[in-house]
């Protein structure tokens, strides 16, 4: 069971830089499931853009759908609908597996506090994004690149020779807008790309990629020393309207190296109702669980309940 209005929103031109109110105590949800669908040129990507997406997101909530040839007339699930991540609601938050970075703004005094939220790109295996609590070391517009040694011994086996310092301009990877991370050895970045069909994908040296449109708003919006906490989930648990919801991202790819199974459904179940013995609804929380969809799904519901069946064994 899918949560949230369905809203048409064709391509068009790219979307502007998402906010939403932060939700009212006792909701964990933000946004709206969205669809769209394709002109004849359109791919995924066009789509992905067009609407504050990254690669894994639409292409995880589309399964069996050809990223370049969508087709004409098809119905596109727009997964702008989500958890918010169970972390503290300050600063910047990056949740690796959902591609995903969280801002939230210190809330002005009789204002809505807000979270404003991007896709990202993120380290691929051997290149791990590292997980943890650091902060916004400085900011540089228009930076150089200079990529260490085994980035280039890297490049130079599959016959890129890069230079020592690539300068600033559109060649550069980094686009036009940085922000450097306090972690040890300085070589973390918040940064834009100039290849950014690539954006919502485990595919960095460790660094986190936005669109050029925006790392360029977040750029101007984020101060130094605004605190940042990188973590991994990629299933989420949370409520809306009375209901529980579960969210399932596929594991990063270091991750995957057993599937996840029922037993770690069971866990999270548990955990989300460790105060409230609720009746699950198994055979969605299970579909929810194997498609990794990263779309919401109602799985429970307080009120009256049969407590017999609140724990039953899935199918």
């Amino acid at each position: 069971m899918l949560i949230g209005s369905l809203v048409l929103a064709g391509t068009g031109p790219r979307a502007h830089a998402e906010s939403f109110p932060l939700p009212a105590p006792g909701s964990d949800v933000i946004g709206e499931l969205g669809t769209a669908t394709p002109g004849q040129h359109d791919t995924l990507l066009d789509i992905a853009r067009a609407n504050g997406l990254g690669y894994e997101e639409i292409t995880n909530a589309n399964p069996g759908v050809n990223a370049w040839l969508p087709g004409v007339g098809t119905t596109i699930v727009l997964p702008k609908q989500r958890l918010l991540p169970r972390a503290p609601h300050e600063g910047i938050v990056i949740n690796l597996p959902e591609h995903r970075l969280y801002w939230f703004p210190p809330a002005l005094a009789g204002q809505q506090p807000v979270v404003w939220t991007f896709p990202v790109s993120i380290g691929k295996m051997d290149w791990n994004t590292p997980l943890g609590v650091t902060h916004i070391a400085n900011k540089i517009k228009d930076p150089t690149w200079t990529p260490p040694p085994s980035v280039r011994e890297e490049h130079a086996r599959h016959g890129d020779v890069l230079p020592a310092i690539v300068p600033a301009g559109p060649d550069n990877p980094l686009g036009r807008f940085a922000m450097r991370l306090g972690i040890p050895g300085g070589a973390y970045l918040i940064h834009g790309t100039n290849r950014p069909a690539g954006v919502g994908m485990q595919v960095t040296h460790g660094c986190m990629r936005l669109y050029p449109e925006d790392i360029e708003r977040l750029f101007q919006m984020v101060p130094v020393n605004t605190p940042v906490m990188i973590v991994n989930q990629p299933y989420k648990w949370g409520w809306h309207d009375g209901q529980l919801l579960i969210e399932v991202h596929p594991p990063l790819q270091e991750d995957a190296v057993e599937p996840l199974t029922l037993t770690d459904l069971t866990r999270l179940i548990v955990e989300a109702t460790s105060a409230e013995p609720l009746a699950i609804d198994w055979g969605t929380a299970e579909l929810t669980w194997r498609e990794a969809r990263g779309v919401p799904a109602a799985v429970a519901a307080r009120g009256p309940r049969d407590t017999a069946n609140a724990f039953a064994v899935a199918p």
